[in-house]
């Protein structure tokens, strides 16, 4: 069946935060397939208007750095899809205006839901670009981006927009703002506030303000810095305990965390989305996190002939989560998450297959099955397992249920702060024909871990194939499992082959892994490989 937005009051050009949603909520009770189509233009949705939520989204929001006033995983929701079924929302090419801080869609114990052909906006965000026009001895003048609105209180310059004020020298301590600098638009790195030591600010005409400071050779005119709000309460498109999920052309123009965030799901679908600013936004960067992020996920996971420009973290990270055993009881054990950014939902189910990993050399030494899951509370699970002479406490456990099969192939990304690709998945794994341009770490990092974000796990078949390297800050294939003590390879067949790489920084990293080969991969210069107990053939 097909129907459209309109015949549910949702008329482009209006307020829809209110009509759009009971529109959702009136086709949740029809069954069989259905069709949402909306006429072009813009759709405006109002933070202080739509649906809220407490969500417990992975790789966020740590429960000590919520703000003062603040709910914890309090969120706003602009697109609220929950417990749907055969829902296809075609957009038709309009534009979806988000007006203050909210996470743009949230997609929830849904299955069978495909978005596709629809542009996301967000108005004013609280990110601004702060462009040096001119550099003295003792000051420096500073454009900034016309999106942007600001104004002075009490002598003080603030950012303002929907529902925030943020000083201009907000959390000058921080490291992890955007600097592009002048001779290479497309690279972005993680530099200090550009407002860091500044004792004197002043407004010199509408979107133009002087900063005086006692040194200014940091800067040079045409260097273009980034700041914004670093937390990631709210993000793009989060998944939750859905299956089938399929983004098809949607493009986000911006998003105040991660792009889009899914957990606990399994078969999802990325085609020929732009995660990237919109045709009429003069921003060069959009997110401050990753733009896509898949923890705990199941079956295929596909990112296909998509864009990404201007993220500041990884563009793809796949990963499951090392969990440490805290307690064993009888058949039972009780485990902890351990990263405080990663809590309050339980992705094991029964019938699932876990591993016991020792911490020190990352290595399995025996498996369970789940026979019941209980999340006790935001941060503990108890399992009831069929076997748990293997179990120690100290070390931590893997879900080997919960390891997708990932293709990230026919990509183009650049300007990214960090890595292409993180990647931690036990499936196979397939990175083909991708163009990876200025990222400013790692290409691609193999890791796992159990002592910092307890991200799991080991990999057996990956393949990094027909992709082309440009710009390379750091390795182009990083393997570093972090383990303290090698008792055998962690990480299994990595067939490197047949890439391009122009002008590589560091080479090749090989720690802890057997089964790698490196064949036909061309390079403009010569690459080191570093190899520390690994089997490498080249």
């Amino acid at each position: 069946m097909n129907y459209e937005a309109r015949e549910f009051g949702v008329i482009a050009g209006e307020d829809v935060s209110h009509t759009l949603q009971k529109a959702l909520c009136e086709l949740e009770n029809i069954e069989g397939e259905k069709t949402l189509t909306f006429e072009k233009g813009e759709y405006h949705l109002y933070a202080n208007k739509v649906c809220t939520k407490d969500l417990f989204v992975t790789n966020t929001v740590g429960d000590r750095q919520w703000r003062r006033g603040t709910v914890p995983h309090r969120n706003n929701i602009g697109i609220w899809i929950d417990g749907q079924k055969d829902l296809t929302i075609d957009g038709n090419g309009c534009v979806f205006v988000m007006h203050g801080k909210m996470t743009n869609i949230a997609i929830v114990n849904s299955k069978n839901i495909t978005l596709k052909n629809f542009s996301i906006k967000v108005d004013n965000p609280d990110m601004h670009e702060l462009k040096v026009v001119e550099v003295g001895k003792t000051h420096v003048d500073f454009e900034i981006d016309r999106e942007s609105r600001y104004h002075k209180f009490h002598c003080r310059y603030y950012f303002v927009g929907e529902d925030y004020r943020s000083r201009f020298n907000k959390s000058v301590l921080g490291w992890w703002f955007g600097y592009i600098p002048k001779e290479n638009e497309n690279t972005i790195i993680r530099k200090a506030h550009p407002l860091r030591n500044a004792y004197y600010i002043k407004e010199l005409e509408p979107h133009k303000i002087r900063a005086k400071y006692i040194k200014t050779s940091r800067f040079r005119v045409g260097d273009r810095y980034y700041v914004y709000d670093e937390l990631r309460s709210n993000n793009g498109i989060f998944v939750d305990r859905s299956d089938n999920v399929s983004l098809e052309s949607v493009n986000q123009g911006f998003n105040y965390g991660l792009a889009y965030v899914a957990q606990n799901s399994s078969n999802l679908q990325i085609n020929a989305c732009k995660f990237k600013p919109l045709e009429d936004s003069s921003k060069l960067m959009i997110s401050s996190a990753d733009f896509v992020h898949i923890c705990m996920c199941r079956g295929q996971v596909a990112i296909k002939g998509c864009e990404f420009a201007g993220a500041g973290d990884d563009t793809l990270n796949v990963h499951g989560i090392h969990f440490k055993i805290k307690k064993i009881v009888g058949d039972k054990i009780e485990v902890r998450f351990c990263h405080h950014q990663t809590h309050g939902f339980n992705p094991l189910r029964v019938g699932d297959e876990i591993a016991f990993v020792e911490v020190s050399s990352m290595l399995e030494h025996g498996r369970a099955k789940i026979l019941a899951s209980e999340l006790v509370n935001e941060t503990t699970i108890r399992l009831q397992l069929d076997d748990v002479s293997q179990a120690i406490v100290g070390d931590v456990i893997e879900d080997k249920s919960a390891v997708p099969d990932v293709e990230f192939s026919h990509n183009f990304m650049t300007r990214i702060i960090t890595r292409g690709v993180l990647m931690t998945s036990g499936g196979k794994v397939k990175i083909t024909d991708n163009n990876f341009d200025n990222t400013s770490m790692h290409s691609i990092l193999i890791s796992d871990d159990a002592k910092s974000w307890y991200e799991s796990g080991n990999v057996n078949d990956v393949e990094i194939a027909g992709n082309r390297f440009g710009r390379v800050v750091g390795y182009t294939v990083q393997v570093m499992p972090e383990n303290t003590v090698h008792n055998g390879a962690v990480h299994k067949n990595i067939y490197i082959h047949d890439n391009t790489i122009d002008n590589a920084d560091e080479g090749w990293y090989f720690k802890s892994a057997d089964g790698v080969v490196l064949e036909n991969n061309i390079s403009d210069k010569p690459m080191d490989m570093i190899v520390i107990n690994a089997e490498v053939k080249s």
